[in-house]
């Protein structure tokens, strides 16, 4: 069975495969499975709101509804401030379901079956490291933008710089939170692609080795990686609010000047 095992051929293609060009710019499967699952969101967000407006309901648009209120009651334990609350729903709900929505396309089963020239026409985008990394850094740059509205423009700017001969450990906090905000962007964008990543290639794993039964036991798997999804999906949605919380919250050079914006306690 060690040598069966050993003789398998597993294909794991890290970087997206490109599908065609138009002019200089590569289209990559991502891209093209980023696009749909850009669509889904949209459909999905504007149906339900549309349905909403027009008191037209069912099982479906409650559903969205009732993950809809959750986030929101998130974001104000969050946020207590309530108009940048109200700024960042918007924002912030749309990355939930774009990243949950994409994430669940990498479940679906043959959906890289549809091959052009050998290249897989879909691949969810989560599982590309372009996608993740340009969601965090558009993540980041929305953070920056909420902070200068609520700090100012030299009020931001002071929690990074700082004169190092009358704050010598505020210069080197500001050289921290420098360092800080780009882990933040690393860290939001590797963690979403290395578990969509790995749960792409446990599927692929089950597949290989359960053969014949893997119609039984894919469909375990395939509903554990959409449960991972949502998952995912929740912890990018609160490491924005969490992030942003941070930034607002800056208190300058005297504590009695700014009251923090929320207490976080992380478990």
């Amino acid at each position: 069975m060690i040598t069966n095992f050993a003789a398998l051929e597993i294909a794991v293609d890290i970087a997206a495969k490109e599908v065609f060009k138009i002019g200089v710019f590569s289209v990559t499967n991502a891209m093209l499975t980023g696009l749909v699952g850009t669509a889904i969101t949209l459909g999905v967000l504007f149906y339900v709101g549309n349905a909403v407006r027009h008191k037209k309901y069912n099982r479906f648009v409650g559903l969205v509804q009732w993950v809809f209120e959750g986030l929101l009651n998130q974001i104000n334990e969050i946020i207590p401030d309530r108009k940048l609350g109200r700024k960042m729903t918007p924002l912030v709900v749309t990355i939930f379901f774009l990243v949950l929505f994409n994430y669940w396309l990498s479940v679906l089963p043959g959906l890289d079956s549809i091959k052009v020239n050998g290249v897989p026409i879909l691949r969810s985008p989560t599982a590309d490291l372009n996608f993740t990394l340009g969601l965090a850094t558009v993540t980041i740059i929305a953070i920056q933008i909420f902070a200068i509205k609520q700090l100012g423009i030299w009020g931001n700017a002071g929690r990074y710089f700082r004169n190092p001969f009358k704050d010598t450990i505020g210069f080197f906090e500001g050289l921290l939170e420098i360092i800080g905000e780009f882990s933040r962007a690393v860290s939001l964008a590797m963690r979403l692609f290395g578990n969509a990543f790995a749960g792409e290639i446990l599927l692929l794993v089950i597949v290989v080795l359960a053969s014949y039964a893997s119609t039984i036991a894919l469909p375990i798997f395939m509903a554990f990686e959409m449960l991972i999804g949502f998952i995912q999906a929740y912890v990018f949605f609160v490491l924005t609010l969490i992030f942003t919380s941070l930034a607002v919250a800056h208190h300058g050079d005297s504590a009695e000047t700014h009251q923090p914006v929320a207490e976080l306690h992380v478990e």
